[in-house]
């Protein structure tokens, strides 16, 4: 029988699905879930502050790159790599795209490259003017070059945006033999769907972000600006290899994980074992750990979601 958990989402996008997510799809396989407003357990997107007025144990699930604050969640999984059992390491990516994807199989190289009609793509939506400046101007070195189809709203040369969405924009990759895959900030860890995408659409990544990003996925198989001296040199192999499909087709046929299986984030069991921690783990929740009114500020008196407050379950109904 599988164990209850009462269970409540907050703070992600506008018109998230609480009962059509990843975390709801992964957590029915092995626990029986309640959805309601006075939950036990709360996982919270970044998003929002909603998360303040629930006093059960709040566990944080971002795709930012800030590091989790425990004074207002008691668990965390991010793509950071971070030395605390109360933290899960879990990349943008395993959330939102399917291993099974990036599997190749002999001859998709050749076949991928008949496809394609563009030469690169670049899909930001927002620039910062000085932390991503190395973006902007591999997009400008390479747009010396061929035209770079840009389909985000950033530097926008198609007409219009890509619509949203991890399956739009794969499709809008695959037509492309280069991807700029350039993550917003460079931290360990760090590593999001810049990379997953177009390895999934089959467009060989320019990559620049997660330092660690080789422990991931297979080195030989995406181009990554640390290996250069600078954009100059970079540009200058990507131009080689777009004049010579030979040594293009070095890079595709190469498998996006090493030895072609996917990566220990897409093990879903260690994703479960985390959260059956968890819910089995006997704390004191941080929002009724007695924290000081001046940590709590106005939202100290909003608080309405009674964690102690709900219901035992009846004698024999698994708890």
């Amino acid at each position: 029988m599988k164990k209850l958990v009462r269970i409540d989402f907050c703070d992600f996008h506008s018109n998230f699905p609480k009962t059509d997510n990843f975390y709801y799809h992964l957590l029915s396989e092995r626990f029986e879930l309640q959805l309601c407003d006075q939950p036990d357990y709360l996982i919270f997107g970044p998003y929002g502050h909603e998360h303040r007025l629930h006093s059960g144990v709040r566990i944080l699930a971002s795709i930012e790159p800030g590091r989790p604050d425990y004074r207002f969640c008691d668990f965390s999984l991010s793509p950071l790599e971070i030395a605390d059992p109360r933290h899960l390491q879990l990349p943008v990516y395993v959330t939102n795209g399917r291993a099974e994807e990036l599997i190749k199989n002999p001859g998709d190289a050749e076949k991928d490259l008949a496809a394609k009609k563009g030469f690169c793509s670049f899909v930001v939506s927002s620039q910062h003017p000085v932390k991503n400046r190395n973006r902007l101007e591999i997009f400008e070195a390479l747009g010396k070059y061929k035209r770079v189809d840009s389909g985000g709203r950033f530097m926008n040369n198609i007409g219009g945006p890509v619509p949203g969405g991890t399956r739009n924009k794969i499709e809008f990759l695959r037509k492309y033999k280069f991807n700029i895959a350039f993550e917003n900030s460079s931290l360990p860890g760090y590593s999001t769907e810049k990379i997953y995408e177009p390895f999934a659409a089959r467009s060989l990544p320019i990559y620049w972000g997660n330092p660690n990003i080789t422990a991931e996925f297979n080195a030989r198989a995406f181009l990554r600006l640390t290996d250069f001296p600078g954009i100059p040199a970079l540009v200058e192999q990507i131009i080689e290899l777009d004049k010579d499909d030979s040594k293009y087709l070095e890079f595709t046929r190469q498998p996006c994980f090493p030895a072609n299986k996917p990566n220990k984030f897409f093990d879903h069991a260690k994703i479960l074992d985390f959260f059956g921690k968890i819910f089995s783990s006997n704390i004191v929740p941080v929002a009724q750990a007695g924290r000081k009114k001046s940590l709590l500020g106005r939202w100290l008196f909003l608080k309405r979601h009674h964690w102690h407050d709900i219901p035992k379950p009846p004698s024999g109904t698994p708890a």
